[in-house]
């Protein structure tokens, strides 16, 4: 598209590649008064509060007003971030996203009382309800998820005094956000060219997948070594976060924190175990063969954290335009059938993607959109094979998206977080195994392979791994163990001794990378990100080994939103999280690829 290297203006860009904002507001003046006319309706909701009791027509009439009122303020929300991404210069988007974002905290004042005044009526109220207002039995898993909560709400005067502690367990979270975003700085390095290079946490990942073993040593000292002199102020600040779950749990019955955690997606504490076992037996076999491995071909006599992300062997130099990375995405896509098929390419048509990058334009990707919207992606397309996976994993939550808001009515439009990364991951496996089988060269096999080995380790063995800490730390605690900055580099130096095994130096700033983190903040958080990247192996593995119906079986788990628990959905698409046969399918699928590289 564009012929030099320099990035252009918005308005140079061909409006063929740039997405359909117009589809939801034409312009300026028609989102002003959609935000106008909303704001009065926002108010309006406030006069249900109390009176939620008074029957079934009543109850309708609130979900009703309030369906299409969040449905507006999800529109005008993103619209006016979206708008404003295009080029973050402008201050008439800016200044839309932020009314959209005031706009949304007073929508979601206004309906506060919901909930609260739901649980405190009679199961059998809403029982009857449901029986006499046929509308509302579409409903019925909605109110049956919120009223499982009951048990674990507190009467008004402790629910009152557990709100305003609110602010005090998120003390530690802000915290560590402000010590470590803002107050810490980590030193120079000497960068591959010789040039005196500011260290930061963004360029980690860069200096991490140097060619030059001096770079990757000295950014890793700088950056691990900075949160080992801080681990006291750190360790502090865990144990404040971990106490802040332990007292929320206790305080709401719950068994644990952990128990806590999983509760409100129904997931059974054996799903959290066969994160944690499955990498525990699979770590020796696979993931310390793995390491070996690595250390044999970039010929090191000794192996340490700052060498795994080296690149195994250099990315392929291509360039693939954008109309031929949208065929190859298609070529890749093709045993998901016509049907997806069909809807992909009609994306692409619709202008659901804005691909490439102009001056302004927020940096990365990502896939999004409001029930009744199309779905709508940003790119910034540069023509590498980085960018194909990227383009098949956010198609692959839009066409999630997309199947889920046909299909759902908008009370079950949304999948949850455990769903999220199942379907943009499906798709990745399904463009890795077409790129391996038609590989025009053994060193672009090679590559496909340590990027699918690289994926592994860290969505699941260091997920698993995290998991395991989080676990290990709340139950210490809770048990009445204290969280000392020794015991967390002791815990965190055998448990990385563990996944990756005796080939890696275990170097003493490793043992103080729990302080570096942020996910633990939010606890029992991280175990999704495996049970995702499992549930999309299984199907992977499930599609393109042919199995009967496993096609059908993965576009009913795309149209299923949230209309029933997470995992109730997957396992009537064929994958049962609460057995350990998806997590020893993915590691086979795991196997397989490691003794690929030889052959």
């Amino acid at each position: 598209m564009n012929k030099t290297n320099e990035v252009p203006e918005r308005r140079d860009i061909p409006e063929n590649f740039r997405w359909n904002l117009e589809a939801i507001y034409p312009d300026f003046d028609t989102w002003q008064k959609a935000y106008d006319d909303t704001s009065a309706k926002v108010e309006a909701l406030k006069d249900y509060s109390g009176k939620l009791g008074e029957g079934s027509s009543t109850l309708l009439a609130f979900i009703k007003a309030d369906e299409a009122v969040s449905l507006e303020v999800e529109r005008l929300y993103v619209y006016a971030n979206m708008k404003s991404h295009e080029d973050l210069r402008e201050s008439k988007p800016m200044e839309l996203a932020g009314l959209a974002e005031s706009l949304m905290v007073r929508y979601a004042a206004a309906v506060a009382f919901f909930e609260p005044e739901i649980l405190a009526l009679p199961h059998d109220y809403i029982n009857d309800c449901i029986k006499n207002e046929h509308e509302l039995t579409r409903y019925e898993f909605f109110f049956r998820k919120l009223l499982r909560e009951r048990e674990h709400i507190l009467p008004h005067e402790q629910e009152v005094l557990l709100a305003k502690a609110g602010e005090v367990i998120a003390a530690p979270s802000n915290a560590f956000t402000l010590l470590t975003d803002a107050d810490m700085k980590f030193p120079d390095i000497t960068d591959e060219d010789g040039n005196t290079s500011e260290l930061t946490e963004e360029r980690w990942y860069r200096f991490s997948r140097s060619k030059n073993r001096q770079v990757r040593h000295d950014a890793f000292m700088g950056i691990y070594g900075t949160y080992a002199k801080f681990r006291n102020a750190i360790a502090a600040l865990y144990s404040g976060s971990v106490k802040g779950d332990i007292f929320t749990s206790q305080s709401r019955k719950y068994a644990s924190s952990l128990d806590m955690a999983l509760f409100s997606e129904n997931v059974p504490e054996s799903v959290y175990g066969h994160v944690v076992d499955t990498a525990h037996k699979y770590s020796a076999p696979l993931m310390h063969r793995l390491v070996a491995l690595r250390k044999k071909v970039l010929g090191l006599s000794d192996f340490h954290f700052y060498d795994l992300n080296a690149p195994m062997t250099a990315e392929p130099e291509m360039r693939i335009d954008f109309p031929d990375a949208v065929d190859l995405a298609v070529k890749a896509l093709a045993p998901l059938g016509d049907e997806y098929l069909a809807d992909f390419r009609r994306g692409i048509a619709d202008r659901w993607i804005d691909i490439y990058e102009n001056k302004g334009k927020r940096k990365g990707a990502y896939s999004w959109g409001a029930y009744g919207t199309q779905p709508y992606v940003l790119l910034n397309y540069d023509g590498t094979i980085h960018d194909v996976f990227t383009l098949v994993h956010e198609m692959g939550h839009s066409m999630h998206s997309f199947y889920s808001r046909k299909t759902q009515p908008q009370v079950y439009a949304d999948y949850t977080i455990l769903l999220a990364e199942v379907a943009s991951t499906t798709n990745e496996a399904l463009l890795l195994e077409y790129l391996l089988k038609n590989s025009p060269s053994p060193e672009n096999r090679k590559w496909l392979l340590s990027y699918y080995y690289d994926m592994v380790r860290a969505t699941f063995f260091r997920q698993a791994m995290f998991a395991e800490f989080e676990r290990e730390t709340h139950t210490y605690a809770e048990s009445g163990g204290v969280l000392t900055p020794d015991y967390l580099c002791s815990l965190w130096e055998k448990l990385n001794a563990q996944c990756y095994g005796p080939e890696m130096v275990i170097d003493p700033e490793l043992c103080a990378e729990w302080a570096r983190i942020p996910h633990f903040y939010t606890a029992f958080y991280v175990y999704k990100y495996v049970t995702g990247f499992t549930a999309a192996n299984a199907f992977a593995s499930s599609i393109l080994s042919g199995e009967d119906r496993a096609v059908e079986r993965y576009l009913r788990f795309l149209k299923s939103g949230g209309s029933d628990y997470s995992l109730n959905i997957l396992r009537r698409a064929g994958v049962d999280l609460t057995s350990d046969e998806p997590f020893v399918r993915t590691m086979k699928f795991f196997e397989d690829r490691l003794d690929a590289w030889d052959k």
